[in-house]
């Protein structure tokens, strides 16, 4: 039975023992950190374990980008293909493209690469997105964690520009057209737009885009990392969060010990969500250049789709009426470029921001570790929901004219029915979530001064029927009773843990 540090085994000799060879700071190091981690408690609730999905997407496009960019030719020089690929054999294109069509054909395993790279990418902003909304509707944002949901927003905004540079950077027809619409955009913006557009694209398009958008593709990871390091300080610095429940305070912690048992957990995880994408990149085919053919200014697709995480500032677009601007100071400004643009970023600064703007509006300073039910808190979770639903609508409405040629209806009368949700939905998606909220703690309530359902049916003694009601238990009532009342919580039933940290 080992004994305690300090102490000595019984029967142990008086002489001094013989050392290892390799005994110094470095080999207590591993020790330590494994004492410190069986003392520290992670909640086992599901949203906590969202962040080790997102580090295995991010583990998958780090390799990947790495064993592509051996073989990946960054230049927009011309060419005349003459790989393997019959039916684009002799086609002028870039040396982007070209090696593009080289690592999916002549390379092995280099189409496996391309695919589960791109469906990491895809995977990475969903679940971030999925960490960012169960963040916002759980409080978890609230101090001392505010710059960690800051950090959490610059790793989401990181991610897109991730995506959007690698997008383009096979250079084929459909990333081309993407490029288009995203100078034209760059050139509509008053005073900075010229000067903005040759720092990116170098030049009217295509201009020297291929190693511009290659450096951007290089350094936004490196920033991705770097966030995600100071992210994951401060978790460690702060501590975990949970819901409330029975043992659960502001001061201590309840959940599975760090080490072994959250570790191994997390490393399934891990291990099952790297093992996901390489599969889907082995059977999903993604971004089949060869379809699309070489980049050319000339050509674009009808139909054009970016990739998902995109697609709403697609969407915000197409929704501003055609022809809209003024003439002021002497100067031309398109508000069909302009009011995307400010409320999108408006409302990034806002998001970024909410956790200073909830605790200057609420006067709340205290640190927090339990986290709200959503219910709860109703004005946040009708914030949080109508948020929801513009980001909702604007994604809609990237794909406009697929939803008009599928179901066979005006391009027109879609625009028009989603300009009317993106201003009537966030309304009564907020009031529709406040009801919801207040029916739900109603609820609550009922089942702790009458108790829940029973299922047992019973007669009385005249002929009635009539169902009892059980007890709640007295953890539940707990949970209950303090999320009335978390003011003046009562005292907890048991701990029910199997570890704690003070």
């Amino acid at each position: 039975m080992p004994t305690a540090s300090g102490s000595r085994a019984r029967g142990a000799s008086d002489e001094e023992p013989l050392r290892p060879a390799f005994d110094g700071p470095l080999a207590r190091r591993p020790a330590a950190l494994v004492a410190r981690l069986r003392q520290r408690a992670v909640p086992s609730h599901w949203s906590s374990w969202s962040g080790v999905v997102s580090f295995g997407c991010l583990l998958v496009l780090v390799v990947t980008g790495l064993l592509l960019a051996l073989l990946y030719d960054p230049s927009g020089a011309l060419v005349r293909y003459g790989g393997s690929y019959s039916l684009l054999r002799g086609v002028e294109m870039s040396r982007a493209f070209a090696s593009t069509l080289h690592l999916s054909f002549d390379v092995s395993g280099g189409l496996l690469l391309r695919q589960a790279h791109h469906w990491a990418a895809l995977v990475l902003p969903a679940s971030l997105i999925l960490q960012l909304a169960t963040t916002f509707f759980t409080g978890a944002f609230r101090r001392p964690r505010q710059w960690s949901w800051v950090l959490l927003v610059g790793v989401l905004g990181l991610a897109l520009v991730s995506g959007w540079s690698g997008y383009a950077l096979p250079d084929d027809t459909l990333s081309g057209t993407g490029l288009r619409i995203v100078q034209g955009v760059t050139l509509g913006l008053p005073l900075v737009g010229t000067g903005l557009s040759w720092l990116l694209f170098g030049g009217e398009l295509p201009g020297t885009v291929i190693p511009r958008l290659y450096v951007l593709h290089l350094a936004a990871p490196v920033l991705l990392v770097l966030l995600v390091v100071a992210r994951a300080r401060s978790a460690l610095r702060h501590g975990p969060v949970q819901f409330p429940g029975p043992g659960r305070t502001e001061d201590d912690v309840v959940g599975f010990p760090a080490w072994p048992t959250a570790a191994v957990r997390a490393a399934g995880l891990l291990v099952s969500t790297v093992g996901l994408l390489v599969l889907m990149g082995a059977t999903l085919v993604v971004s089949p250049v060869w379809r699309y053919g070489p980049s050319s200014p000339g050509h674009a697709f009808a139909g054009s789709q970016p990739d998902w995480y995109t697609a709403f500032l697609d969407g915000a677009l197409r929704l501003v009426p055609p022809g809209w601007e003024v003439v002021w100071l002497g100067r031309t400004w398109t508000l069909a470029v302009l009011v995307p643009l400010a409320v999108i970023g408006t409302s990034s600064l806002v998001l970024a921001s909410y956790p200073f703007l909830e605790s200057r509006v609420t006067g709340d300073r205290r640190d927090h570790r339990l986290l709200d039910r959503p219910r709860d808190v109703p004005t946040r979770t009708a914030l949080g929901v109508a948020g929801v639903t513009v980001y909702v609508v604007l994604w809609a409405a990237g794909s406009a004219d697929l939803v008009a040629t599928q179901f066979r209806v005006s391009f027109e009368g879609v625009i028009w029915t989603l300009r009317a949700a993106l201003l009537v939905g966030p309304l009564v998606a907020g009031l529709v979530t406040r009801q919801v909220c207040a029916t739900l703690r109603a609820a609550d309530r009922d089942r702790v001064d009458h108790g829940v359902e029973s299922g047992r049916i019973l007669r009385s003694p005249d002929g009635g029927y009539e169902e009892p009601r059980d007890a709640l238990g007295a953890a539940q009532r707990w949970t209950l009773t303090r999320a009335a009342a978390p003011a003046a919580r009562p005292s907890p039933p048991g701990s029910g843990a199997d570890a704690r940290r003070g």
